[in-house]
């Protein structure tokens, strides 16, 4: 089963690697010119979710996760990669590495700044200059001329397979795009879309609007209008939503210094909370007291969190709707063989199955799996039971 792969893309200076440092708590190079990130950079986020713990009223010890105050962090991955440049699509900047990279993502975070202080090919210029707005539609068009370019070279032995095989055109497109990460039903349905069902009668604009459409549905964004801190922020958030994209208003400078803060003991942060509490005040100077206070007023006062968490849990719960399995051995003390209490949490794409999870924790498991243990209601249940979020379940081995 594929694992969940979130891509993170935007122009250059927009705060990408910020932003993947604060959702990782890794230390990729950031500075403030274009192409600081080189090589892409893969790194492990999570998203939070209450933990079932407090429900069964027990102590759990994570291994693939962790728990915080009954908060369950579920890992992921995630790429930070170059930014991309208007003409990306014809290998402009580093684009062919952006590009192939990012295409096997699941899903996109655009990463914008939000002060408009940074132009088209991500140098700084005064706040207010520029449009965030053309942000996204230049990303929207290079996705699209990148992946047309992929089908456009093979388009003719496209067209002649359809004709001359009989073969249908979803088929072929799909056997074409398989290794980007593309479902033949997300295909299919996108071939229908266009209402040609022959390709030789298929213009260049079709071709064009069917890979903009397939786009949308197999690669779901979501804007994340960083460097809200500044008092340019607020109107610009607010006229992105107005033109229907869905914004999320983020610090990751904010977030990654909390996270810093929290993890030296300084103070107590979980990612995501709407505040913190310092713990050791005489271990900070006046300066990062007031670095402190000035997180509090212009970000969690004034947006609620960093938004840093929160994109993250928007992305994978609430756009793609992956859901968190709790697998055990124990149905009765909910533990693994080694007695370890609620040891994983899963994230699962949609509709997946309990024969699903079985191979995700290992083939051979799969292999010789009967039936699965709803733990919670104390049933039975068979391999092809569709899983539900929060689940507890015990795979019973033939």
């Amino acid at each position: 089963m594929n694992e969940l792969l979130i891509g993170i893309v935007g122009k250059p200076n927009v705060g990408k690697s910020t932003f993947f440092n604060a959702a990782t708590l890794s230390s990729v190079p950031v500075a403030s010119h274009p192409f600081t990130t080189i090589n892409p950079n893969i790194g492990v986020a999570y998203v939070r979710k209450k933990c079932v713990c407090k429900e069964f009223g027990v102590k759990d010890n994570p291994l693939n996760s962790y728990c915080i105050e009954g908060n369950r962090f579920i890992p992921f991955k995630i790429v930070d990669t170059a930014g991309l440049v208007p003409g990306a699509w014809m290998g402009r900047g580093l684009g062919n590495q952006f590009l192939d990279k990012i295409s096997r993502a699941n899903a996109l975070i655009q990463i914008v700044d939000a002060t408009g202080a940074t132009d088209d090919h991500g140098n700084i210029v005064k706040p207010g200059l520029f449009d965030p707005l053309n942000d996204i539609l230049f990303l929207e068009e290079e996705l699209a001329r990148w992946f047309f370019g992929i089908i456009k070279r093979d388009w003719d032995r496209i067209v002649t397979r359809c004709e001359t095989r009989r073969e249908l055109l979803y088929n072929v497109i799909y056997e074409k795009l398989c290794g980007l990460n593309f479902s033949i039903s997300q295909i299919k349905e996108t071939v229908e879309k266009i209402g040609k069902e022959r390709a030789k009668f298929w213009t260049e604009e079709d071709l064009l609007n069917f890979v903009r459409a397939l786009i949308k549905r197999a690669r779901p964004m979501i804007i994340v209008a960083n460097k809200a801190e500044s008092d340019y922020a607020e109107e610009n958030v607010k006229r992105l939503k107005d033109e229907g994209y869905d914004v999320i208003p983020a610090s990751s400078l904010s977030e990654w210094i909390l996270r810093k803060a929290a993890d030296k003991g300084l103070i107590s942060y979980i990612p995501g909370d709407r505040d913190f509490k310092i713990l050791k005040p005489e271990d900070l100077t006046k300066e990062q007291k007031n670095a402190l206070n000035k997180i509090r007023e212009l970000v969690l006062d004034r947006w609620g969190n960093t938004g840093v968490q929160q994109a993250l849990n928007h992305i994978v719960f609430d756009i793609l709707k992956w859901i968190v399995v709790y697998p055990v051995k124990d149905p009765d003390k909910l533990t693994d063989a080694h007695g370890n209490v609620l040891p994983h949490a899963f994230l699962m794409p949609p509709n997946s199955s309990g024969r699903d999870l079985a191979e995700k924790i290992h083939s051979e498991i799969a292999r010789g799996m009967s039936h699965l243990i709803d733990v919670r209601k104390k049933v039975r249940r068979s391999a092809d039971y569709i899983l539900k979020d929060n689940d507890v379940l015990s795979i019973i081995l033939r």
